[in-house]
């Protein structure tokens, strides 16, 4: 295998890797406060679980670019030959959506944790504390299309 090719891989793995640490956290951090809203309001756990479920899509947008770049490489079918620039172009490409992957996962389960203590309060404002939420997942989806982009037009 060449430098090129490890260059690629490496910058797939951390796509997945880093913003699905995100992601975890995120998740996770709004798991907790909605374990103690529904656990004295059962009635809101759809509510809840909705706002607990954005975090992840940092770790979705992850993969999927890792899967993007094993496609464009032909990984699983004998990889592409790579050249030490086109590896580190490709690795580059990976590093806006995991390191926004990580930092906005965590920051938009910050903001779902609150909305979800909001809707502990007042369930009728869940869409409200959902569109804080997706505020902070906008910088995903820009380093989600910068991170394909990027990928994508790296002449191989």
């Amino acid at each position: 295998m060449e430098l090129g090719q490890i260059l690629a891989l490496a910058g797939a793995a951390c796509a997945a890797l880093v913003s699905g640490i995100g992601s975890a956290k995120g998740v996770g951090m709004a798991g907790e406060a909605s374990a103690g809203v529904v656990s004295e309001n059962p009635e809101v756990f759809g509510k809840c679980l909705v706002l607990q479920l954005l975090p992840g899509t940092q770790g979705i947008y992850g993969f999927l670019i890792a899967f993007i770049v094993l496609l464009k490489t032909n990984f699983l079918g004998g990889m592409v030959p790579l050249t030490t620039t086109q590896g580190l172009l490709i690795f580059v490409g990976c590093m806006p959506v995991a390191i926004v992957g990580l930092i906005s996962a965590i920051y938009q389960g910050r903001v779902a944790s609150s909305a979800i203590n909001m809707v502990a309060v007042r369930p009728e404002l869940s869409g409200r504390g959902i569109t804080m939420a997706v505020m902070v997942e906008t910088y995903a989806v820009f380093a989600l299309l910068t991170s394909f982009l990027m990928v994508f037009f790296v002449a191989l």
